[in-house]
């Protein structure tokens, strides 16, 4: 039997554990295996820029700083289970990538 890898990413954690609770309620509806999620490594982008744009003034600094969060989940590829998947509303902030091994 084919497994079903989903992973999701977001800047938003909140957004992504909503959805990860959600594929797994749909997963023990109609009895699929299901493993995860797991948590992968977050990726922190920082940026540091001068508050000043012509170089002149005093010498201070704004950091910005944007954090991706990442999350690993497999299930049995029970073809119901992919339906009801495609059906879940996914918010901007989160990215979902299914793919079937084996």
């Amino acid at each position: 039997m084919s497994k079903a890898v989903i992973k999701l990413v977001g800047t938003v954690a909140k957004d992504l554990d909503s959805i990860v609770a959600q594929i797994k309620q749909i997963a023990q509806t109609i009895n699929v295996k299901s493993r995860g999620p797991i948590f992968l490594p977050t990726r922190i982008i920082s940026q540091t820029t001068r508050k000043t744009p012509c170089g002149d003034g005093s010498h201070t600094y704004e950091k910005w700083e944007m954090r991706v969060h990442k999350r690993l989940i497999e299930i049995d590829g029970s073809e119901p289970a992919l339906r009801q998947m495609m059906r879940i509303r996914v918010p901007d902030t989160v990215q979902i990538q299914i793919s079937l091994v084996g």
